[in-house]
């Protein structure tokens, strides 16, 4: 074996041999350690463990607000569905009774038309009718009253009532 004199390799020796010292010493310091924490939370009132619960339960706590917020909203977004579909119906409603009305009205419109044309042709019928009847009735009337101005009444009377039966034959 090698000795030496200097300090510093002495000491490590020294702990080197003796494990079992070492190891009560890390042992008594993480017993110390331990204890402070404990006397430490224990004053305090502290512990982690309490806080996390507390925190958990917070967050337990704002989740359920929440949740019922979104209910609530949610609830609130289908009332305002089922009113604007009760209004989206009632306007369709109004919609097919004004189709229908528009409808009535057309065939009102082209029955009526349809008469204004039938009485435009009746007229048109009667206008020819009083038109022909006038001009035979002019031409022949001014032939009538030459002759009867130029023939005595009493040649009137025959050529009348011959020329009545002449007609008749």
């Amino acid at each position: 074996m090698v000795t030496t004199d200097d300090p510093k390799t002495n000491v490590l020796r020294r702990i080197g041999a003796q494990p079992v010292a070492l190891a009560a010493g890390a042992l008594i310091l993480v017993v110390l350690g331990a204890a402070s924490v404990g006397v430490w939370r224990a004053y305090t009132g502290n512990s982690p463990e309490q806080e996390r619960f507390a925190s958990l339960r917070q967050m337990q706590a704002r989740s359920t607000q929440a949740s019922e917020q979104l209910f609530e909203k949610t609830k609130g977004l289908e009332t305002q569905q089922q009113e604007t579909i009760d209004q989206l119906q009632a306007v369709q409603e109004q919609l097919q009774s004004l189709r229908r009305l528009v409808a009535a009205q057309q065939a009102d419109a082209k029955r009526v038309s349809e008469q204004v044309a039938g009485l435009t042709g009746a007229i048109d019928t009667l206008r020819q009718s009083f038109a022909s009847t006038q001009s035979s009735e002019s031409s022949g009337l001014p032939a009538a009253r030459k002759a009867s101005r130029s023939e005595p009444r009493a040649t009137r009377g025959r050529h009348a009532g011959g020329h009545r039966k002449r007609s008749r034959s």
